[in-house]
């Protein structure tokens, strides 16, 4: 992770600046659909800043320059930003939020632009609305000015093949999906719902991509109505087949003109012989762009909601959840002949591996499993201090060798056409420090906490953040990331709208049946060690003695399937109960995957003694 000289490029921005009469311009890490993960040709942030990881916010002004990013990313942004930046570490006390550095750089009238196609309509309500009350302005600026500065040098946006996610797959057709999304416009009395998000429109027409790494995905939009339904895509997309596929039922248009016919539909629609008469209006996401709210016609024409789309891809079918174990089983099976492997190749053969060596081997495993499409996120392989990254990259002569000496951190998962995994287990392979065992035990019982735990439907996953975290807690420790994320089915692996953690949208959405969603607390020493403990856990309802309210009760299934690490628990901090909940998933793993190595000694004599009962 090294710094990039971000000089010359922010010297361009602000010549660009001045030119769009702009004081200050922001730069948030999101493309036009608000994605999380993001093509190339999007990586604006990253390329201002020099900050590569996921999350992070970079606002510039003609003096200063500042990256706001979360505690996953402090130790990484510390490490890549070059002189020029400020950073912003967010979370912690007495550090602004990077809306509020931006207010305090408003004085005397000052400009601040944005591209309205990467900003959400309700951030920029609510920062116009704080610039104004400073004397300033909140500007949009239709040309992005880092895409100026780019150039050339711009990656080409991507154009892949879209392909077909088959019923067998997807448990529910397309045209049902559009059934179900039609009743809800009708029971909000819309006139219909513009889909920006590119996870949503991929699930609602049971169709898959290859247009941002990792994310099964494909840049698009589309517009349901109560009688039409239309994708806004690059025709050259799309082969024959998924022509037929949507054949009759969905028009195709280019990707370049949703804006101009939302503007019109909308038009249209308020167009009553001269008068605004009809008080039904189009819906969005809540996290539709700036851009997207303008074209129809502002907030007087448009319903924000959150996402009907996104509330039904979160809740699994059981065809879906099937996938899930499934995929799971496989997956699990890859992960245990990865870490047999590498610890022989380290103890027996005396190899020198590093990081990327490790990701490479493991990604060649996963590949010989049935419906295995790629992985889902970048391979986290980090050894002794790199560990304590939580989002580390290793990146080839750039990157450690594996220290048998060390922690061994492995977060990594794969994209099936079943299902989406994300595993994390921490090794050690030769003898851990008292304090290791220590973290390490106290983040097992955690993560075991959470899966066993029970609650009343309507509980939501900010109530049961402190399950996971109560035993560090107890002992003055914690991590700075959340619990857990949704997990998408053969979609992104970060999915929205539940999650377990302290984020206010975890607040708003309850956890319900067929849920799936990760179970990952952790522990990190900046310069020593990190460990992260992760499984998949599926919510379903459960029996109680009692049903207090009359309410059902639910709670986890586990899905992951490989074994935790015997080296690093220290026993005498597990009651007999967890002993005995460790053993039963240990015994599931074996059986559940031992199957595949019934011609592969090396790996079931490590299979074997990683799950022996304690």
């Amino acid at each position: 992770m090294e710094k990039v000289n971000t000089t010359e490029r922010l010297a361009s921005l602000r010549r660009l600046m001045k030119e769009h009469h702009v004081d200050v311009y922001m730069v948030p890490s999101e493309d036009s659909h608000q994605s999380e993960y993001i093509a190339p040709c999007d990586g604006r942030r990253e390329f201002i800043s020099g900050f590569s990881g996921s999350a992070g916010y970079a606002v510039i002004t003609h003096e200063k320059a500042a990256l706001a990013t979360d505690g996953r990313y402090f130790n990484q942004a510390e490490k890549q930003l070059d002189g020029n930046w400020e950073l912003l570490k967010q979370g912690l006390q007495d550090v602004p939020t990077i809306q509020e550095w931006t207010v305090d750089q408003v004085q005397g009238g000052a400009v601040v632009g944005v591209d309205p196609s990467v900003v959400t309509a309700a951030d920029a309500r609510k920062l116009a609305d704080k610039i104004k009350k400073k004397g300033g302005e909140y500007k949009a600026v239709s040309e992005n000015l880092v895409d100026l500065v780019w150039g050339k040098q711009r990656p080409a946006r991507p154009s892949e093949d879209v392909q077909i996610q088959p019923v067998e797959f997807a448990g529910k057709s397309f045209e049902d999906k559009l059934e179900d999304l039609r009743k809800e416009l009708g029971k909000k009395k819309s006139l219909g719902f513009v889909v920006s998000m590119l996870d949503e429109i991929a699930w609602l027409y049971n169709l898959r991509g290859n247009d941002i790494p990792y994310n099964p995905v494909f840049f698009s939009y589309a517009v349901v109505t109560p009688s039409d339904a239309t994708l806004y895509i690059d025709d050259s997309k799309l082969p024959q087949d998924v022509k037929q596929h949507l054949a009759g039922k969905v028009t195709i248009k280019p990707y370049d003109s949703v804006f101009d016919d939302v503007a019109a539909l909308s038009a249209k629609s308020f167009e009553t012989n001269g008068q605004t008469e009809t008080k039904q209006k189009f819906l969005t996401s809540t996290r539709a762009s700036w851009a997207l709210n303008k074209a129809l016609g502002g907030e007087d024409r448009v319903n924000e909601v959150r996402s009907p789309i996104g509330d039904a891809k979160a809740i699994k079918n059981e065809v879906e959840l099937e996938g899930m174990r499934q995929c799971h089983i496989r997956d699990g099976a890859a992960l245990t002949e990865y870490f047999a492997w590498l610890e022989d190749q380290l103890l027996t053969k005396g190899a020198t591996l590093d990081e990327v060596d490790g990701a490479d081997k493991l990604e060649s495993i996963r590949a010989t499993k049935d419906h295995f499409k790629g992985l889902s996120f970048d391979t986290i392989s980090s050894t002794g201090v790199n560990a304590a990254v939580i989002h580390y990259k290793p990146e080839k002569g750039a990157c450690s060798v594996i220290d048998p000496k060390a922690i061994y951190l492995c977060d990594s998962g794969a994209q099936y056409q079943d299902g989406t995994t994300d595993t994390t287990r921490t090794l050690h392979f030769g003898e851990p420090t008292e304090i290791e065992r220590t973290a390490y035990t106290l983040v097992l019982k955690g993560n075991i906490a959470l899966e066993r735990v029970r609650f009343p439907k309507g509980t939501t996953g900010f109530a049961l953040d402190t399950v996971a975290r109560q035993f560090l807690w107890a002992e003055g420790l914690d991590y700075r990331h959340g619990t857990g994320h949704g997990v998408g089915s053969f979609l992104n692996v970060h999915e929205g709208p539940i999650g377990i953690g302290t984020r206010v949208q975890y607040s708003e959405v309850s956890l319900s049946v067929g849920n799936v969603i990760s179970d990952e607390p952790g522990y990190y020493e900046d310069g020593k060690f990190g460990i992260r403990v992760e499984n998949m856990i599926m919510v379903k309802e459960v029996e109680t003695k009692h049903k207090f309210g009359d309410k059902p009760y639910l709670g986890f299934e586990r899905v992951t399937m490989t074994p935790h690490c015997r080296n690093l628990v220290d026993q005498s901090l597990l009651t007999d109960d967890e002993k005995k909940f460790i053993n039963e998933y240990h015994t599931e793993v074996f059986e559940k995957t031992s199957k595949f190595f019934e011609e592969d000694s090396l790996t079931m004599a490590w299979l074997k003694r990683e799950t022996a009962p304690y």
